[in-house]
């Protein structure tokens, strides 16, 4: 915890793990230097929405803009409108570009078949 205490602005791109549930919680975001930014890029569920509340009522964040939230689309009721610290887009952070795309499956695809190694393989066992 000693790097949230010298943190202004804190990115999450964490994957959604058992031990990443919950992460951006209060006991978390108050640790961080006063006034601190938040940006969630992850997942919704890392953020405990109610502790973020407190944490910019209590002045330990002063802006969070979240890309992502535990239900989608964010319901229209939902406290995060009310808030103008609160910067709020459609899940749109990770924008995929179809030729990058296109040119990394054909490529893991060729080396499967060539039987080469593949990267990035998804490993149930760790969530991601």
């Amino acid at each position: 915890t000693d790097f949230l205490q010298s943190t202004r602005v804190l990115v999450n791109t964490l994957p959604l793990t058992d031990e990443t549930r919950d992460i951006l919680n209060h006991q978390h975001l108050s640790q961080l230097m006063p006034d601190a930014v938040v940006i969630n890029v992850g997942r919704g569920e890392h953020l405990v929405e109610e502790d973020l509340i407190k944490a910019i009522e209590d002045g330990h964040v002063a802006r969070a803009s979240l890309d992502v939230f535990r239900q989608e689309p964010l319901p229209a009721d939902h406290p995060f409108w009310q808030r103008p610290e609160i910067t709020i887009t459609p899940h749109i952070s990770a924008r995929t570009l179809r030729e990058a795309t296109l040119e990394q499956i054909t490529g893991k695809i060729q080396a499967h078949y060539n039987g080469q190694p593949i990267s990035g393989i998804v490993d149930p066992s760790r969530g991601y």
